[in-house]
Parts: C-alpha cells; structure tokens; sequence
C-alpha cells in the first residue's frame, strides 16, 4: 500500500466526462469495431444503449455487453496497437484544457495523481505514462494473447473507492482531493475532502 511522498495530497481523477468532454470508451469501440460489428451494433447493442438512456440499464451492465461484442476473440496485440494509436491520435482532441490544467497544477506540487476509470487500459496506460499519472482502470482478459470480451479482475467501475483504498494509504494523505461526474464515482468523492462534481466544488 503506496503513502504519501514527503507530505504530498492525492488527487484523484475519473476521465470520461470529467478529464475528457466526450466518451473516450464508446469512440475506442466505434473506430476499432469492423464492418460487421458495427452492421450488428443496431440490433445487439441498441437496446441496451436505449435502455441504459433510459435509467433502466446500469453503466456496468452496458459497458459488459459492449465489451462482449466488440472484443471476444480479437487478438490482444492488435487491440493494444488500436489504444496506443488512440491515446496519442484521438485523446488529445477530447480533453478539457482546464482539466488538463488542474492535472498540471497537482503535479507542480508534487502531488501523488491517480486516473481512476472504468475505461480501458489499453488506451489509457499509455496515455497515463505520457502525462506522468498513476492509473487504476478496468483491463481486458486475454488467454493466449485472444481476448475473451471480459475484463481480467472484473469491472472496476462500481469499486473505485474500493481499489483505491486497496493501493493507497489514504488516510496519510494531509488531504485528498476527487474529480467526477457520475455515480460510480461518488464513493470516490467520499474519501476526499476536497471534492469536484461535474465541474463544481462540493461539500
């Protein structure tokens, strides 16, 4: 379990829609899907997407069945080349500047910063080594470098709080500070002190 370094804060950070102003997760699969994936999407994915919209379908169950589709049976190595190419092609265009800055200021103060999302680590671990941010994140299984289309340890998106206090001694921090947006991320949120939702300081 990781304290903190001569007396920094932890700050921690969702990303899609709170990093970023868009869904990096649903572009990630919109570029990657093939033609019949993307012909089949309407009818296998639609309802879903439809009742998710709707509030009668969870965030973890529609991220599940889309993982299902898109990724059973791809090969890792080609699914890992599409996130690389991703983090440094189409993630710079979907941040928010003052976010980014925020990231910025956190790290001038050689606070210990953490990305936690239930996005992919295929995308987001480079992304995160190139901006220097300890990741936490949901990670595909493969077996003999096939994806199986499940996450490998499960959807860490419900569990965020719980991950995090499992990595890091939070209690030592002299303050934590949360950045989200949605449910999933409010157990996060109650671990810090200062707290951000959607943009806004809360208490």
């Amino acid at each position: 379990m990781a304290g903190p370094r001569n007396a920094t804060d932890l700050a921690l950070f969702d990303f899609d829609h709170t990093i970023t102003d868009a869904d990096s997760f649903g572009r990630f699969i919109r570029d990657l899907a093939t033609p019949r994936q993307l012909a089949m999407a309407k009818w296998t994915a639609g309802p879903w997407l439809a009742g998710y919209r709707l509030g009668l379908v969870s965030a973890r169950r529609l991220r599940e069945r889309v993982l299902k589709l898109a990724f059973r049976g791809r090969g890792e190595a080609e699914i890992r080349e599409y996130g690389a190419r991703h983090a440094q092609e189409v993630l710079p265009g979907l941040l928010r500047p003052e976010m980014m800055q925020r990231i910025a200021w956190h790290r001038e103060r050689g606070d210990t910063v953490v990305l936690v999302s239930a996005s992919l680590d295929v995308y987001l671990q480079p992304w995160c080594e190139r901006h220097g941010l300890e990741l936490i994140c949901n990670r595909l299984e493969a077996r003999n470098g096939v994806l199986t289309g499940r996450y490998r340890d499960g959807d860490c998106g419900p569990r965020k709080a719980r991950l995090i206090r499992a990595r890091y001694d939070v209690g030592a921090y002299p303050q934590v500070h949360a950045y989200g947006d949605s449910r999933e991320d409010l157990d996060m949120l109650a671990l810090a002190q200062q707290r951000w939702y959607r943009g806004r300081q809360v208490a």
